[in-house]
């Protein structure tokens, strides 16, 4: 059945204050210079609907903002990117979330204000959005205090009107690595984590044995190992790629461009080599430029730089 869109996407929708520069901040009031300071689309799951956008899919938005200048930044930037903000909740009284990042390179600091990150309820999710897509894919799961419970319940109910299911929790502030995740995960068809958070979610001691784990369990887990790439596994079929050869400028995000690539990947329905070659190139793409969104490759570009030829 055709629907009007490909990805109904759920999660963290914030401004992101990028600072460049080999610094790191001295209370004291010392002051240090930066190279460069930029007010950038933020929030994992915006980063990810974006870079989906990107490549071509349809793409609807469910999450909240203040009523203030960041929520409306960010509001224009999903809409200037033909992502369907109809159901973000515009809320009066909380602020809009924002991370601070301070950025060098390969490696960065966040500060993050969650404010309308953790208000958005469940309640406030209208489950008709579920009849409206293919696909239901939920970032920064560690963030969203007011929708975290009913997760299992969310995911149950889209699968259940035949959804398929995405998650990427990133990582957890208070490092409980806990929340309700086992039951969540009973009802993700793809968990989309770095090393670190697979390696605690599973209670393992390395990515490579928590991998193994939670393949038993999930259809198919994708692991971002930084500088190491990535690797697959569905069952016992294990692939790993390394990473592609870009000019690294800004790290932010190339974990969400990468999630973008995959989860269009799986809804093209292509084998997992050639769609973890595409979540390598996009995530690789991402980090060319300051911000999660201004390198992201539309589906041409990111082709091209995996060296996969047109379908």
């Amino acid at each position: 059945m055709h629907k009007p869109y490909d990805l109904l996407v759920i999660g963290d929708i914030n401004a992101d204050l990028v600072l460049s520069g080999d610094v790191t901040p001295v209370f004291g009031q010392v002051e240090k210079l930066l190279d460069d300071a930029s007010l950038l689309i933020g929030g994992s799951a915006t980063i990810f609907a974006c870079g989906a956008a990107r490549l071509g899919l349809r793409v609807a938005f469910a999450g909240k903002v203040g009523d203030d200048v960041f929520g409306r930044f960010m509001l224009a930037a999903l809409q200037e990117r033909g992502i369907d903000a109809s159901a973000v909740v515009v809320d009066p009284v909380v602020k809009t979330g924002l991370t601070v990042i301070l950025s060098r390179g390969q490696d960065r600091a966040m500060l993050t204000h969650a404010g309308t990150i953790g208000a958005l309820r469940a309640d406030e999710l209208d489950p008709h959005l579920f009849d409206l897509a293919r696909h239901v894919h939920l970032g920064s799961y560690y963030l969203l205090d007011g929708v975290r419970p009913a997760v299992p319940h969310l995911f149950a109910e889209a699968r259940r009107r035949g959804l398929t299911v995405s998650l990427d929790t990133n990582y957890d502030p208070a490092e409980r690595w806990d929340g309700g995740i086992a039951e969540t995960l009973r009802h993700v068809d793809i968990f989309l984590p770095n090393e670190t958070e697979l390696a605690q979610i599973m209670g393992a001691g390395d990515w490579r044995a928590a991998l193994d784990m939670a393949a038993r369990t999930i259809h198919t887990v994708a692991v971002k190992l930084g500088a190491d790439g990535a690797a697959v596994q569905q069952a016992n079929h294990f692939l790993h790629q390394p990473v592609l050869p870009v000019t690294v400028v800004d790290t932010t995000g190339a974990g969400d461009s990468f999630d973008a690539g995959f989860v269009y990947g799986y809804l093209a329905g292509w084998p997992p080599d050639r769609t973890l070659a595409l979540a390598m190139a996009c995530g690789a793409a991402s980090t060319r430029a300051a911000g999660g969104t201004a390198a992201q490759p539309d589906l041409e570009e990111a082709l091209a730089l995996a060296g996969l030829a047109a379908l």
